[in-house]
């Protein structure tokens, strides 16, 4: 029997395959086809490989996960494949690089059904027995489906939510809960060895009952020391899960949020808000999980304590239900004070991120003494709320104390009196064994009321990780809305928008259209609402009136990460990663060389800076970009906006902080830059729009006219009016030097 072809080995039979594919092509549309099964298109340009390389499994995962697909590369025998149910075609991955798509499996006759991922939709496949696949197949294939079981990533973060979350290790907490059983009822034997010890071989001088119990000592030693290593891993186990998933679920939920948070609260405040998880992190890790497997031992030694004496087991049961009671009257007042200091610690931690962030400002103008007094007094506010927690803990702990006491020293003195009163109610020995487990009962009991007052801190710490964690975030389902190819065309109509807390509109009634490969400026006075505009295409701000179109597809129907992929956007300040140069170009499409990094920054200018430098594009850059200028800062963010060559383009006062040098070399290359693209620039620089095929004119969030420069010159007031502030010294120039030519008594 012949092997099966791989769809590039052969022509197609359809017309339009009529020329052989490359395995790498094969491959991506064969993902392609069955992510498009489930209702998603994925966008080739997010498949993160250097270009002409086969993409591995891995890739290809993270590729369909982007999207919000799950996603899983795995490897299968003939009998997996054979019993597969996947409701979607399975992606089978060929030993020369290209894919076929499995349909259906027929158990019954031995056979999977294999489809071209070139063929069309009328195409069933055809049927390959186990022998002609193995020639061709290693057993590698993609998994693909829509996500679910997300539903906790849409609930809202709390106590419950961390709950659920640890509920879902139920299988490993069932181990735990078994070994604590059996190390507990492991932990009665030495006791009652001990009392057999004293009652029994002491008092009869027997050397053959002590031989017996010191082996069986020691096996039960082994026995517990072995199953004490296992307990401990499972709980290092689920442990580092909890501590994993916390982290990546805050880290995503940190993402997801929108920017404008961002931009109206304190990076101090987001920042030690976010690290209060790690309170929760380490109480569910460390005190909950051990009192809670304590407690297991609680109730497997009650019972063997109330045997041996009723009277001082209850004494036991007792002082712990006081410690509880104790603790619970203080949790109110604990609650209070606690909140107060956590609120204190943001105000404190503020400061001290807008001092690191700012210290250039603060060095520059000598802010030293100003923001040393600001720390001092948020330190001495955060100092004093942190002594009146402690004072209200050593209140309750000064209450407590005794009752810790009668439990250890109490209980002795009680069970000696006892033993001399009614020499039948407690021997020597049970006294020695009620001891011995008394303390692995009351320790328990104990921890589980200070618990109570550990977990009013977490529950205080959760609640202000959840103020960020629980904002809506820019989108309920990363994966939805459309994925078209970009042409340029953009259309406003009749768009109003009112930033959150603001009583007037930042836009009101704009609207315009402009055809794909239109270069616009946008020009107005500060406040006009210009960048505003460009939010609203990047999807930043969404709450707004009216219908915004690019190609005629409503931007609210387009993928939010989608859109944002497709524009290339620079702004008056562009952040650079601490990484080098060539990374930081090509930092949106890591999977692109150095060949790419080199084109984008000649089409930026970049070119000429960068190869002075001394590692050339290897050439490192600082946190906070000290080795660079503002005018190299800004021409390596261009590259960086053009590595993926959009088709849309914005360009928000990207030249204001260039040199008159590099605002030439950027300018000259815009026309270049603008080729096959629609480019929107903001500037308040009109000298920079005059080549632009239309400038659009604002002024108070209402558009006033939009036209060629040269027309707007004539008919609109307001922009004649920016145009002749900014060139006011041309005219007195051309002016002076008319009066000078003139002959004299002229």
């Amino acid at each position: 029997m012949d092997p099966i072809e791989s769809p590039s080995s052969r022509e197609a039979p359809r017309a339009e395959a009529a020329a052989p594919t490359s395995p790498l092509e094969v491959r991506i549309l064969a993902v392609m086809a069955a992510a498009r099964y489930h209702g998603i298109e994925l966008d080739r340009d997010d498949l993160r490989i250097p270009q002409g390389e086969i993409p591995p499994p891995a890739a290809l995962v993270e590729w369909a996960r982007s999207v919000g697909l799950w996603a899983r590369g795995t490897k299968f025998r003939w009998r997996h494949l054979l019993g597969v149910q996947a409701a979607g075609p399975v992606v089978v991955l060929l030993n020369d690089g290209s894919a076929a798509l499995m349909v259906r499996a027929d158990p019954a006759r031995n056979v999977v059904w294999l489809k071209d991922p070139l063929a069309g939709p009328e195409s069933q496949g055809i049927p390959v027995d186990e022998l002609r696949l193995s020639q061709v197949w290693n057993g590698e294939v993609l998994l693909l489906r829509p996500e679910r079981g997300t539903v906790l990533d849409n609930e809202p973060f709390g106590l419950l939510w961390v709950a659920r979350l640890v509920w879902i290790e139920k299988s490993i907490l069932r181990d735990i809960f078994v070994g604590s059983i059996v190390l507990s009822f492991l932990s009665i034997l030495p006791a009652l060895l001990v009392m057999v010890v004293i009652d029994k071989v002491v008092t009869y001088q027997s050397y053959s009952t002590l031989a017996v119990i010191s082996v069986a000592v020691v096996l039960v030693s082994i026995y517990e020391m072995y199953l004490g290593y296992i307990r401990r891993q499972l709980m290092l186990i689920i442990g580092t899960r909890l501590d994993t998933k916390l982290g990546l679920h805050v880290f995503k939920r940190l993402l997801a949020l929108p920017i404008d948070y961002f931009e109206r609260t304190q990076t101090g405040a987001i920042m030690y808000q976010v690290g209060q998880i790690s309170k929760l992190r380490d109480f569910l890790t460390g005190k909950l999980m051990t009192t809670m497997i304590d407690l297991v031992m609680v109730l497997v030694l009650l019972p063997i304590l109330f045997w041996l004496s009723p009277i001082l087991t209850w004494m036991v049961v007792a002082c712990s239900v006081i410690i509880a009671l104790i603790i619970i009257a203080f949790l109110k007042p604990m609650r209070r004070v606690f909140g107060n200091y956590l609120h204190a610690e943001i105000q404190k931690n503020t400061v001290l991120a807008e001092s690191v962030q700012g210290i250039r400002t603060v060095k520059s103008l000598a802010l030293e003494p100003q923001q040393r007094e600001l720390w001092d007094r948020r330190t001495a506010d955060a100092a004093s709320w942190r002594q009146s927690v402690g004072n209200t803990s050593n209140w309750s702990q000064t209450l407590v104390s005794p009752f810790e006491s009668m439990i250890n020293r109490g209980v002795l003195l009680v069970g000696a009196y006892i033993a001399l009163v009614s020499p039948t109610g407690v021997s020597v020995g049970s006294l020695l064994a009620f001891m011995m487990l008394s303390g692995r009962v009351a320790a328990p009991l104990v921890s589980m009321a200070k618990l109570i007052e550990d977990a009013e801190e977490v529950r205080s710490a959760t609640g202000i990780a959840g103020q960020v964690l629980n904002i809506a975030p820019e989108t309920m389902s990363p994966g939805a809305g459309l994925r078209p190819k970009f042409e340029g065309a953009i259309s406003f109509k009749d768009v109003t928008f009112t930033y959150p807390g603001s009583k007037n509109p930042a836009l009101e009634k704009v609207s315009f259209e402009i055809p794909a490969g239109t270069m616009l400026g946008l020009v107005g006075r500060s406040g006009s609402g210009k960048s505003t505009i460009t939010r609203l295409l990047q999807g930043i701000n969404r709450e707004y009136e009216g219908t915004i179109k690019i190609d005629g597809t409503d931007l609210r129907e387009i993928n939010l990460a989608h859109l944002r992929r497709s524009f290339g956007v620079v702004l008056q300040e562009n952040f650079l990663f601490r990484a080098n140069i060539k990374d930081n170009i090509i930092s949106g499409r890591p999977g692109l060389t150095l060949t790419d990094a080199v084109r984008a920054a000649r089409l930026a200018g970049a070119e000429e800076f960068i190869e002075r430098m001394p590692g050339g594009y290897e050439t490192w850059i600082e946190e906070g970009s000290p080795n660079l200028s503002g005018g190299q800062r800004q021409r390596l963010a261009i590259a960086r906006a053009l590595i993926h060559d959009p088709r849309l383009l914005i360009l928000d006062e990207a030249t204001s902080a260039l040199d008159p040098e590099s605002e030439a070399l950027v300018n000259a290359n815009i026309q270049r830059i603008a080729h096959g693209r629609t480019m929107m620039i903001v500037s308040h620089r009109l000298s920079s729009l005059t080549e632009c095929h239309n400038i659009l004119v604002l002024d108070k969030g209402k558009m006033v006219d939009i036209g060629p420069h040269d027309v707007l010159v004539e008919r609109c007031q307001i922009y004649r009016q920016l145009w002749l502030q900014q060139h006011r010294h041309l005219e007195s120039y051309k002016s002076n030097v008319s009066h000078t030519a003139l002959p004299k008594g002229a």
